[in-house]
């Protein structure tokens, strides 16, 4: 009997282990995203990071892409052109294609460090407490970026900076990172090149069947909603790219139709990818489908999401810090988002 005894408290431990629950994410704090390629913040950006006591901005530094010749480079480097407020913590955020993990990493995560390292002393940033990556990673990119991952974890850790990772609603489906927290996007749900997808930014009928994932994910998360919008160009059904630069109030380039849909009534170059130099002609009969995120969509996400992680709101960050997105709501409103 007493045998038996020790062998369900064994059995009780293991299975407590099995059940351990993550703890939260570090010192969490409401956050945005800046992804433009040259840092100049507006006074419509700068109060609004006063006025929601937004401590932390997650600054994409540049990106990792592939070079076609098997290595990879840094491209589209981040420029400093202005100050930051005192008081702000910057994270310094890097976004990394899924093919850079065909290629040979031997050196890059320390060429990774260095250069995030360099660009913060150069630009006097003070000491950072957390790096974030970027990756829509698959199945079969999985192990090169999680071992990549784990090679930067332990440089940063001897510097005494954490690690953060993006995590895609596909992705809770699998192995959690080896990283200190994850950071959930919940946007960019649907196909964007789909004319027929409701809203590709977010639908909450492509959010629910993942929701399931949140309580047994062993990893912290915070979550990232969207407060941008979308311009998708089309040609009849296909997709010609996101008019980042379109006018829509012009009158002279584009009919307002209904369900936010803009016909084009003559000719233009439009810009087809943000801060790119490369544009997109439009031609007369093209449609712009405008589509943005309503607040109560947000609200409602936001809500479920807490239903399953009790504590993913503790730390909320919204994409992207940017004066036409802050016009998008209201005061109010992004107090809520931001669960005050």
């Amino acid at each position: 009997m007493k045998k038996q005894w020790w062998i369900l408290l064994l059995l009780g431990v293991a299975l407590a282990g099995c059940n351990h629950k993550p703890g939260r994410v570090p010192e969490p704090a409401n956050g945005a995203y800046y992804w433009r390629t040259t840092l100049r913040l507006d006074s419509t950006e700068r109060a609004f990071l006063a006025q929601h006591h937004v401590k932390k901005l997650f600054l994409r530094f540049f990106d990792l892409v592939p070079d076609g010749k098997g290595s990879i480079k840094p491209n589209a480097t981040l420029r400093f052109a202005d100050t930051l407020p005192t008081g702000l913590e910057v994270i310094p955020t890097v976004f990394i294609t899924e093919n850079c993990m065909k290629a040979r990493l031997d050196s890059i995560p320390r060429l990774l460090v260095e250069r995030i390292t360099a660009m913060c002393e150069v630009n006097g940033i003070a000491p950072i407490k957390e790096v974030q990556l970027d990756c829509d990673w698959t199945a079969s990119s999985e192990a090169a970026y999680f071992g990549f991952l784990t090679q930067v974890r332990a440089l940063l850790k001897e510097k005494g900076i954490r690690l953060s990772a993006t995590i895609r609603l596909h992705q809770l489906r699998t192995a959690p990172p080896p990283v200190d927290y994850g950071a959930l996007m919940l946007y960019n749900t649907g196909d964007a090149t789909n004319r027929s997808c409701p809203n590709p930014i977010l639908d909450m009928a492509a959010v629910e069947p993942y929701l399931k994932h949140l309580a047994s994910y062993q990893l912290p998360l915070c979550a990232a909603y969207p407060v941008f919008a979308w311009k998708l160009l089309f040609s009849g059904s296909t997709f010609k790219g996101i008019a980042y630069d379109a006018n829509l109030a012009d009158t002279t380039l584009f009919l307002p139709k209904p369900d936010a849909t803009y016909l084009a009534v003559s000719c233009r170059e439009l810009l087809a990818e943000a801060d790119a130099a490369n544009a997109t002609r439009i031609h007369p009969g093209d449609e712009i489908l405008y589509r943005q995120v309503p607040f109560s969509l947000i609200e409602t996400v936001s809500r479920r999401v807490e239903e399953f992680s009790p504590h993913m709101n503790e730390q909320v960050i919204i994409f992207d810090l940017n004066a036409e997105n802050i016009r998008r709501y209201k005061f109010n409103e992004y107090e809520k988002i931001y669960r005050h």
